[in-house]
């Protein structure tokens, strides 16, 4: 209670200065005013009406603007008429000093209530929460209007990258990052990944905000929102069917990007790269290199690709020459957790299946890989591109066969 009172005390003091010729002012104004007794009703009720639009105090969080009437050593007194004086002090004053220091008498501010003193007629209230409060409330503003902001990259992280805006630290992740600067690493190598992140520091890009939440202080980017429109117009020119050609400009385990044209890339998936089989894209195509491609899937801003749609399907002269219950050679050109992939020929393959041999190290010992095999077409569906084979049904003797049936 002593170092309440005491604190008070000082208050009053190191105002003094700042309030004298206030309070002067405000003593000649009462002893000059005329005599309200017997005013008539039509003063009295246009009194009435001031008095009832007079706002109510401030409360704790509420945002206020005012004048600066003094400024010393560590405080700063705001005019907050008609409620009274506001005071930056102690915490407050040195968290503002970058703020303060550009601040004058005569300057209006705005703040935010922190505390109320009102039995000696100060609010204490913060420039620096005021302004954190507006900040948020503009990214809000920022959101709604999506609007774009050119910002320089501060620092980098697995992540994404570091961005500021109006002195907030705010990220920016790499799946938000347009087709020109997301990171295309092979495997996904996250120290890799970093290392090409941390060339984008000190460069500046166009970016929105897409979330922000002041509780936790984070402020999410986004650089994809900038280009959509104009990237949705790029592509509207183009159809399903179209071939062109393009520059690969992206080599990754699941297949290679391919500039269409400036402001607009698509992706050429492993599995529309060619009729056989690709067990690794770089091993086909380099960065820089140009390549013929047909426009297979139009959605949205983004655009498939297919380079084998432009060679002859295999599937279309396979079916005029097997038929279902045939038995053929086929080569084994991969394993995977269903069995095995035999060839019959350049992209025609079907699945063995690992049930025939009860596990994988039974299959492994029957079949190898680049060896060629008897198997029995047991199910060929070739528009589909789809054929299962059998390798016991055609090498296994009749006898074996019935037993296991």
């Amino acid at each position: 209670m002593v170092q309440l009172v005491l604190k008070r005390d000082i208050l009053k003091k190191m105002s003094n200065t700042a309030t004298l010729e206030k309070s002067e002012a405000e003593t000649k104004e009462k002893v000059v005013r005329p005599e309200t007794v017997g005013l008539d009703d039509a003063t009295k009720s246009a009194a009435s009406k001031f008095i009832g639009e007079v706002s109510p105090p401030p409360a704790v969080g509420d945002l206020i603007e005012g004048k600066v009437i003094n400024i010393q050593k560590n405080t700063v007194f705001v005019d907050l008429q008609p409620f009274g004086t506001g005071i930056i002090y102690g915490r407050e004053f040195h968290v503002a000093r970058d703020i303060i220091k550009n601040i004058n008498p005569g300057d209006n501010v705005s703040g935010k209530i922190i505390d109320l003193e009102e039995r000696e007629g100060y609010f204490e209230i913060s420039l620096k929460e005021a302004r954190q409060a507006r900040v948020w409330s503009e990214a809000e503003e920022a959101i709604k209007n999506k609007n774009v902001f050119e910002l320089t990259v501060q620092d980098a992280n697995k992540g994404g990258l570091m961005l500021t805006w109006q002195g907030v630290i705010g990220f920016l992740p790499a799946s938000q990052l347009n087709s020109e600067h997301y990171p295309r690493v092979a495997d996904g190598d996250k120290d890799r990944i970093l290392e090409e992140l941390k060339k984008m520091v000190g460069q500046k890009f166009s970016v929105s905000i897409i979330n922000a939440s002041p509780k936790e202080g984070k402020l999410i980017f986004s650089e994809k929102n900038p280009e959509l429109k104009k990237k949705i117009k790029i592509v509207e020119k183009y159809a399903v069917g179209d071939e062109l050609e393009g520059e690969v400009t992206g080599v990754v385990d699941f297949g290679v990007f391919i500039k269409i044209e400036d402001g607009l890339e698509g992706l050429v998936h492993i599995s529309e790269m060619d009729w056989g089989l690709v067990e690794d894209p770089k091993q086909m195509f380099k960065v820089g290199e140009k390549v013929k491609v047909k426009i297979i899937e139009v959605k949205d801003e983004k655009i498939s690709l297919s380079i084998k749609a432009l060679k002859k399907n295999p599937w279309l002269e396979a079916e005029k020459k097997y038929k279902k219950d045939e038995t053929v050679s086929a080569v084994v050109i991969k394993f995977n957790k269903h069995g095995a992939l035999a060839s019959i020929e350049e992209g025609v393959s079907g699945l063995v299946h690992i049930s025939e041999f009860g596990n994988e190290t039974k299959l492994r010992e029957k079949l190898s890989l680049g060896n060629s095999y008897k198997f029995k077409i047991t199910n060929f569906e070739p528009k589909e591109q789809k054929m299962t084979l059998s390798y016991k049904e055609a090498n296994e003797p009749e006898g074996d066969k019935e037993k296991d049936s």
